[in-house]
């Protein structure tokens, strides 16, 4: 995949020399030799990675990985410093500055581009997910402030071990922290994966009874823990695994003998950007829904329902299916609105969108078309069939009052409907005209009647 990456460092040798090995690779890179400058080219440029040293002069690298993350422009760049330090103390203040990840001088090209590809991936899905919310947020779909004030909510781990002692370990770490399941058999640890709703997997690469990096594939391979995070815990013979585990998608990783500061903040920082995934794929859904449903009855818009019409047209002329349509109109509807104000109107519309629920089958498309007027969308069903349901929907309304809560009023409400069965090849524009021809032949008629089209 191609992508910008920043190289920051005071070295020129260091800058060169990581420059050479990502455009052999086809990256897109930039350079700066100090934090300053790198502040500035990463709000300008808007890299995808920015690769930082530690130890820089006026500004070091923990400071410069902090202003980023404070940049609501720069926060979501990923960001690996590159250093000689290798003290566990130094990578946890780099941690808690915000990076992603470490990697030690000189660089093992190996590591450098298994790290680069799994952070390049995630940022990539990020940014989609965050363009969708930005634009849910635009068009007024999700209210801002709604998503600001959402509950952090306690992380839930699920540990893969086989050792009783690492286990052990893992227990006494994030005791009071997260609700922590551990489990030893690497089939019993996918069923759980798949159903418990976890924000992130540790799993052992030490581990003897089971391949940890098949079951690492499994949990990318399955739909429901695709974007379950990985952090693992690994020996340092086992380096070629960490390797390969990374480019399988493993998310991040901790050295044994295992650091408690270090192993927490690893993965608060893989908790948290999990629960802010999730939350930006539940708006990205709910702006969706939100998108093709009416506000006010919870029934499909009629955007929604012109699509729908005309892809089941498409399919059902193709293998002879009749389609049948209903257009409603509650009779009188303005004189509700005149007499008793706009509230109760509301109310009888969404009391109005219920009893149509009540009286489609689950197979039909019931939808708000507009105003007072609401449309049935009725796939493989011919006339007899349409016109029954028609007629058990026009009882549902008119043989029992609506009652008004709140104000103590109780309205009788009928409704006029026009049934049309579509022509083979006909139009879903021909069609609706004539299923509202019929509907204002009803009330032409004296109302609260069905009518079926010519």
């Amino acid at each position: 995949m191609s992508a910008r990456i920043l190289v920051v460092d005071d070295v020129v040798p260091n800058v060169k020399i990581l420059e050479a090995k990502l455009s052999v690779e086809y990256y897109d890179v930039i350079t700066a030799y100090n934090g300053p400058d790198a502040l500035e080219l990463a709000h300008e440029k808007s890299p995808d990675l920015i690769l930082l040293d530690v130890m820089m002069p006026q500004m070091d690298g923990f400071e410069v990985c902090q202003r980023l993350k404070k940049d609501p422009k720069t926060a979501h760049i990923p960001v690996v410093m590159v250093t000689a330090l290798s003290e566990t103390a130094d990578r946890v203040q780099g941690l808690e500055s915000g990076a992603d990840d470490f990697l030690t001088k000189p660089v093992d090209d190996v590591a450098l581009f298994a790290r680069v590809k799994s952070l390049l991936r995630l940022k990539m899905m990020m940014d989609e997910f965050r363009l969708r919310e930005a634009t849910s947020f635009d068009l007024g779909v999700i209210n801002p402030e709604e998503d600001e004030n959402s509950q952090q909510i306690k992380g839930r781990i699920l540990a893969i071990d086989d050792n009783d002692f690492s286990s052990q370990q893992l227990r006494q770490i994030y005791e009071d922290k997260y609700d922590l399941t551990i489990e030893s058999n690497m089939d019993e640890a996918q069923v759980l994966a798949r159903g418990g709703d976890f924000d992130l997997a540790v799993v052992s690469l030490g581990s003897t009874s089971f391949d940890p990096l098949r079951l690492c594939s499994r949990i990318r391979t399955f739909e429901e823990t695709r974007q379950l995070p990985i952090l693992t815990l690994v020996d340092e013979a086992d380096s070629d695994k960490l390797v390969k585990g990374l480019e399988l998608g493993v998310n991040d990783y901790v050295m044994r003998p295992i650091d408690k500061n270090e192993l927490i903040v690893r993965t608060r920082t893989q908790v948290l950007r999990k629960q802010y995934q999730d939350r930006l794929r539940h708006n990205y859904h709910r702006s969706m829904e939100l998108a093709v449903t009416d506000s006010l009855t919870g029934l499909y818009n009629r955007r929604y329902m012109t699509n729908h019409l005309e892809t089941l047209q498409g399919s059902a002329q193709a293998d002879y299916k009749p389609v049948s349509l209903l257009i409603l109109d509650i009779d009188y509807f303005k004189k509700v609105n005149d007499t008793h104000g706009h509230d109760v109107g509301d109310e009888v519309l969404k009391q109005f969108a219920g009893r149509m629920i009540k009286s489609v089958r689950g197979i039909d498309l019931a939808c708000r078309y507009g105003g007072e007027e609401f449309v049935v969308v009725m796939p493989d069903t011919d006339l007899a069939v349409a016109l029954g349901v028609a007629e058990r929907l026009r009882k549902e309304v008119g043989d029992s009052p609506f009652h008004i809560p709140g104000v103590n009023l109780t309205l009788d409400i009928t409704c006029s409907i026009g049934v049309a069965m579509a022509n083979q090849e006909e139009t879903t524009e021909s069609l609706i005209k004539r299923a509202d021809e019929a509907l204002y032949q009803a009330k032409r008629d004296g109302r609260n009647r069905v009518v079926t089209a010519s």
